[in-house]
């Protein structure tokens, strides 16, 4: 009796630590019952609503909250102060968050001690490549490592408990071409995936995915066709040639990286992707005869077992204004004419909300949520939008149009609340003058969008004919909460634009400024 005792005391222990998880372990299962606690992915679960139901902080008491730590994230190169771009993962009390250059920080969430820190060898003349500062837009964590891009190419993936480098991947096709990665991973399957980012800077967009454990290449998408000459590496890519000029300057690279969040659906098993702006921006210049220019400024979902595309939907076709569709999806579920719909849902530059169905891509809505005057509305049955005046070619005359290079909405997420069924937006309204240069030639690892920022505020000197009100020429920025139902705005806040992303709780948004603040709103009315 007492040997049977023994052996199954020997067996239940056993059993235990094979049981035991390592630090960083979240799977499919941690996502989809995700502890309120914890924030597994960067939108804080697969719907990627940049929610969280804890209402511990709440109207009544958010002005008792204060001060707990900070943690120096310095540069490491340069002795340059960069900026931080990166929602961090929270999971069983640490908090991992990526840094300038692709740099990974473990940090005590209680405490903000560091744990351990990575910090990748790059050279420091990739911030020269990269439009916007040697940033990183986050990190994931999976089983126990954590996957992070880093500016000059390399997918990494480490030990969640050390930060020991288990894997290093290089993501570029062409290291003589203006890449760079300022994208976070994403976890789809059995798959991790990574963009890339430097589409100004005469390259060709794509994603590629590799395998969760090994970090073998399973496939790459390409976003824009190449020279037909050369043959197609994918149906999709002799499928998007067909929108291009067959003699466009394919030397360009034409754009389309892909580096904002994606998500992922594990009901429909669809990797969603958002897709970039052209270069060069003047499709006279890089598509002669016209056309939609696909994947460009596009949603796409893939399957993420084979790489293939199963819908795209296009916000913006041929391109002409830096109008990208990298802003972050939400996935939410909407009772819309009186149906339960499962949607996707993005606030891309271009000033349109759309509201797609996630397994299909059928459009279901689209309405503007800034100011814009490029085009009247989005047709519902073709889903394209219909243009103005303002939303011709500028090659013979200088276009006055809104919103501007910037959008209406870039890179700071936007949240859903699914208890006030609302979505908070940094937005913002800023006119601009669109004027080419002339003449364009391409020059390798510049910017080469052919716009002539110098003049693109100079609105007597360039359009005074085009000029019809006060808020043509006047920027605005806002907190903006949307109805995405009815795509009515439901309040704005003055002043709360595109500072810092935002997070709402069931009763609280939360949103950080430039200035060095945390402001809280109240989620239904706006009052700060």
């Amino acid at each position: 009796m007492k040997k049977l005792f023994y052996t199954l005391l020997l067996f239940t222990l056993t059993i235990s630590c094979k049981n035991e998880k390592p630090l960083g372990w979240i799977d499919e299962a941690r996502v989809l019952n995700r502890d309120a606690k914890d924030w597994v992915t960067l939108g804080g679960d697969y719907m990627m609503q940049h929610y969280s139901p804890l209402n511990l902080i709440n109207k009544e008491n958010v002005s008792d909250l204060g001060f707990a730590w900070e943690y120096d994230a310095s540069t490491y190169i340069g002795n340059v102060p960069r900026g931080l771009e990166a929602t961090p993962i929270v999971v069983d009390g640490i908090m991992y968050t990526s840094g300038a250059w692709g740099a990974v920080y473990a940090l005590d969430g209680k405490t903000g001690k560091e744990l351990w820190t990575y910090k990748p060898k790059v050279d420091a003349s990739y911030a020269r490549r990269a439009c916007c500062d040697a940033v990183n837009r986050g990190l994931a964590v999976w089983e126990g490592k954590v996957y992070v891009g880093t500016l000059d190419g390399y997918l990494a993936c480490l030990d969640a408990k050390d930060g020991k480098v288990l894997w290093n991947k290089d993501t570029f096709t062409d290291r003589t071409k203006g890449y760079t990665i300022t994208s976070p991973p994403q976890v789809a399957g059995k798959i991790v995936m990574v963009g890339n980012s430097g589409a100004e800077y005469g390259v060709r967009g794509y994603v590629t995915a590799y395998d969760l454990i090994t970090g073998e290449e399973k496939w790459r998408f390409w976003i824009v066709s190449g020279d037909p000459k050369n043959g197609y590496e994918t149906p999709e890519m002799e499928m998007a040639a067909k929108t291009w000029d067959p003699n466009s300057a394919w030397e360009t690279g034409v754009g389309g990286t892909a580096w904002g969040e994606s998500a992922y659906d594990p009901e429909f098993n669809l990797l969603y992707i958002g897709t970039g702006n052209s270069t060069p921006y003047p499709i006279w210049y890089r598509s002669p005869s016209g056309g939609d220019n696909l994947f460009l400024s596009s949603i796409i979902a893939i399957n993420p077992d084979n790489g293939r595309m199963v819908w795209h939907y296009q916000t913006t076709p041929s391109e002409l204004w830096d109008y990208t569709a990298t802003q972050n999806i939400v996935l939410a579920n909407l009772k819309i004419e009186n149906k339960e719909r499962k949607v996707l849902m993005m606030a891309p530059k271009n000033g349109f909300y759309y509201v797609l169905d996630r397994a299909t891509g059928e459009l279901i809505s689209a309405e503007k949520y800034t100011r814009v005057n490029w085009a009247s509305h989005v047709d519902l049955k073709t889903g394209r939008p219909v243009l103005t005046e303002q939303g011709g070619w500028y090659n013979d005359n200088p276009k006055l149009v809104i919103p501007y290079l910037g959008g209406g909405h870039v890179w700071q997420p936007m949240s859903f609340n699914p208890t006030t069924g609302l979505v908070y937006i940094p937005e913002r309204s800023v006119p601009q003058v669109f004027k080419a240069f002339v003449p364009y030639k391409y020059r390798d690892d510049v910017d080469n969008t052919a716009i002539d920022y110098g003049e693109m505020y100079k609105f007597n000197k360039n359009v005074p004919e085009q000029i019809k009100s006060a808020e043509d020429t006047l920027r605005t920025e806002s907190l903006l909460a949307w109805n995405p139902v009815t795509q009515k705005v439901a309040w704005k806040f003055p002043d709360g634009g595109p500072d810092g992303g935002t997070m709402s709780t069931p009763d609280l948004v939360f949103q950080g400024t430039r200035t060095g603040y945390l402001n809280v709103h109240d989620a239904r009315t706006g009052k700060n």
